[in-house]
């Protein structure tokens, strides 16, 4: 038993089975940049961004080395009491990069899902009504208003209940499910008109307080909605004065080639959720909306002991500036063309690649045996394993969909290497040369 198998073995021991979807058993001991080495000295490229968290790459010095600063000032000073000036420079900071030219004001916390509660709570209070819409498909979080909202697992909701009251699932506008027969636009309509029956029918309206949603659905396969829904979609809810929020939990950051994903349909959010790459590693999470809106609610139903720590506050403010200085949302699409055209030419020689979906560097792409041959599901657990066997952490999602979101400050060399490592793995696939004996191995979600 290795050092790795070691550790694995005693965390499941100790750690609570809920808690964890490992996909392969690597423990990291260091890592920098994009790299990763584990506890017995082997060295990986991470594609993934250890989960969309480090989109400024692992330790990265300049933010090292102002956390440590602070850390000599102190760790942390109760923002609930008193103030600090890290906590109000990042507030400012998130003010200016959000969308929105009008007054706002921001809500801190620790992660995607209790900023997702916070959201909750504001939009309740802001509207004065009780009721929540989401989509199928989306995941939100873990805390019991972002659990309540996600529908994407339902071992995320077996023995936990009763959950949050008023929450309707409508169905995401899912453009892979559109007939080639009509365009974008057609399908568009069609999807919007599907949503509106939802109000004709069963919703009342004038009940609804927000509606929630992922302008890339991160784990139904980063998929794109079409622009023209999002459009209807803000128009319906400044009709029927209802919030609509935007879970960028995933997606924010620069990931997509904008700070936030909702940039890219043109369209103004009331509340923007952020958390994951907001603090390259530190646990951060803010809510951003007009000041009425956060204003809403009286002190102290959004108070947390911890919230806008200064560690992580300075750590934000360097993700910002770092992002900016070094031009990574310009570097986000650059990269993500090129590995969107790699696997277009793995494509042509693969029996398996269906489509590919590129926004910046959030990547997404399907595999599917058309002979019936494979589940899906086999094949990029045989991908994702050899990969991982190659020196290289690439995972799945949905059961179909490589899951490609490096770090924004991956190197030319450290892609090519990559996609060397994907493509070799592509061709083994092809061959039969990866075994059977990896899908009992390969946990994931």
């Amino acid at each position: 038993m290795n050092k790795n198998e070691r550790l694995v073995s005693i965390d499941e021991k100790y750690i609570g089975k809920s808690t964890r979807t490992a996909y392969f058993p690597l423990v990291a001991e260091k890592a920098e940049g994009v790299k990763v080495i584990d506890l017995d000295g082997n060295e990986y490229i991470d594609m993934i961004s250890s989960a969309c968290v480090v989109n400024t790459g692992y330790n990265h010095p300049e933010i090292v080395k102002a956390t440590k600063e602070q850390i000599d000032k102190y760790i942390h000073f109760t923002n609930d009491y008193f103030y600090t000036e890290p906590q109000v420079n990042l507030a400012k900071e998130l003010v200016r990069i959000t969308p929105g030219d009008f007054d706002k004001k921001v809500i801190f916390g620790f992660s995607g899902s209790d900023a997702i509660d916070s959201a909750i709570k504001i939009a309740r209070a802001y509207t004065g009504r009780s009721k929540l819409i989401s989509f199928v498909g989306a995941y939100h979080g873990s805390t019991y208003g972002a659990i309540s909202l996600s529908a994407i697992d339902t071992n995320m909701k077996r023995k936990i209940g009763p959950l949050l009251p008023e929450v309707f699932h409508l169905d995401y506008p899912n453009i892979l499910n559109k007939d080639k027969s009509i365009t974008e636009d057609e399908f568009a309509d069609i999807e919007f008109n599907k949503f509106l029956d939802n109000f004709n029918y069963y919703i009342p309206k004038e009940e609804v307080a927000a509606i929630f949603i992922e302008p890339i659905i991160g784990d139904l396969g980063l998929i794109k909605p079409p622009k023209k829904f999002m459009k209807r979609l803000r128009e319906f809810c400044n009709d029927n004065h209802i919030l609509l929020i935007v879970d960028e939990i995933q997606q924010g950051f620069g990931r997509t080639g904008k700070w936030f994903s909702i940039e890219h349909f043109d369209v103004i959010p009331d509340v923007v959720v952020m958390g994951k790459a907001m603090a390259s590693g530190f646990p951060m999470s803010a809510v951003v909306s007009r000041s009425e809106i956060i204003d809403s609610i009286p002190m102290p139903g959004q108070l947390f002991t911890l919230q806008g720590n200064a560690v992580a506050s300075v750590a934000a403010i360097k993700t910002i500036e770092i992002i900016e200085k070094n031009h990574l949302l310009d570097r986000a699409n650059i990269v993500g063309e090129y590995i969107k055209e790699r696997f277009k030419k793995i494509q042509r020689k693969s029996s398996y690649i269906g489509d590919i979906r590129c926004l910046g560097l959030s990547i997404g792409v399907d595999l599917e045996d058309k002979s019936g041959k494979y589940f899906s599901s086999d094949l990029v657990k045989k991908i994702c394993y050899r990969c991982f066997e190659k020196g290289l952490i690439l995972i799945y999602l949905a059961g179909k969909t490589l899951r490609v979101q490096p770090p924004l400050i991956i190197n030319d060399s450290e892609v090519e290497k990559a996609m060397d490592i994907i493509e070799n793995s592509f061709e083994e696939l092809e061959e039969g040369k990866i075994r059977d004996e990896i899908l009992d191995k390969i946990k994931g979600w």
